[in-house]
């Protein structure tokens, strides 16, 4: 496996790492895309890693296949202010990422495959579904519902999960989270600004009203391409029953696969689902199962042999 820097160019250039495999090429090549907020090239947050777009990245080169994955804007290697760019942003960045991957002597521009993880998967339905010549999708905690139900949906689920005193103190303060959730976002949709002090937090406001308003079934609706579908049964930020909505949805070829025990973060938990949980389940690896099957699918779908 070899890792190369790259700039994806535009405005503002995003950093990122080109990774090959061990083998000749030009070969297939899978672009990443990271979840929301301030994520780098490989999904981490200076609080949190999730690691999901490198362990991919080398699942992929050990399976024979490039990947390109990249830091958002205003992190890592990238300038600019994360705060600052709206969704259809994110899908321009992508698209950028996009060309930048084709134009790669190593790589086959006809045999490039989107994968998104929770953010970055809508990401790759919207852009797959502009139109974007690419082999393939793959939406790892994909959600079908718009945002602004997904929202009031993960302010339900993650709730009773919360620590006893946050919910003692909630209930001191006679505060119910949806509610809460729910006049937030008409404080966010009557702004204009880029950002905007929502309860005195600095709040990405264009990303969230375009968030709020935007509906991933009418991306779905137009992608022909196959498409692979993979969300937890313990996903706390995505509904696992949307898969169904998805299948029925996709015109195109699409497998869906609920992955017991998967939590959003990719990883198994045996216990009860709960946002408590994640600092545990990061110190444990991607879950190889999800990775395998991801790497095997997108091997199929670019014509890349299987290993004898």
């Amino acid at each position: 496996m070899r890792e190369l820097p790259v700039q994806v160019p535009g405005h503002p250039s995003l950093a990122g790492t080109l990774t090959l495999p061990d083998v000749p090429t030009p070969v297939p090549a899978v672009l990443l895309a990271a979840g929301s907020g301030p994520l780098d090239r490989d999904s981490n947050h200076r609080r949190l890693r999730f690691d999901v777009t490198r362990a991919l990245a080398q699942a992929l080169a050990e399976g024979g296949l490039a990947s390109l994955r990249y830091d958002k804007r205003g992190v890592g290697g990238s300038p600019g202010d994360w705060r600052a760019a709206g969704l259809y942003d994110n899908v321009d960045d992508l698209a950028r990422a996009r060309d930048a991957l084709a134009a790669r002597p190593e790589v086959d521009p006809d045999r490039i495959v989107l994968a998104g993880h929770s953010e970055g998967a809508i990401l790759a339905a919207a852009l797959a579904g502009r139109g974007a010549p690419v082999a393939g999708v793959v939406l790892l905690a994909m959600s079908a519902t718009p945002g602004v139900e997904l929202l009031r949906w993960q302010a339900r689920q993650i709730a009773p999960t919360l620590p006893a005193p946050v919910r003692g103190l909630l209930r001191l303060l006679r505060t119910d989270l949806e509610a809460k959730v729910v006049a937030n976002h008409r404080k966010i949709l009557a702004t204009t600004t880029d950002m905007a002090r929502i309860d005195g937090v600095r709040t990405n406001a264009r990303w969230h009203r375009e968030f709020l308003r935007h509906d991933p079934r009418a991306d779905l609706a137009r992608l022909t391409v196959p498409v692979l579908a993979v969300t937890g049964a313990k996903d706390l930020q995505v509904p696992a029953d949307d898969l169904a909505v998805l299948a029925a949805t996709v015109p195109g070829p699409v497998e869906v696969r609920r992955v017991p025990d998967l939590t959003h973060t990719l990883r198994r938990q045996p216990g009860a689902a709960s946002l408590r949980h994640y600092r545990e389940e990061l110190r444990r690896p991607v879950d190889p199962e999800v990775c395998a099957s991801v790497v095997a699918w997108c091997r199929r779908v670019t014509g890349v042999p299987a290993p004898s």
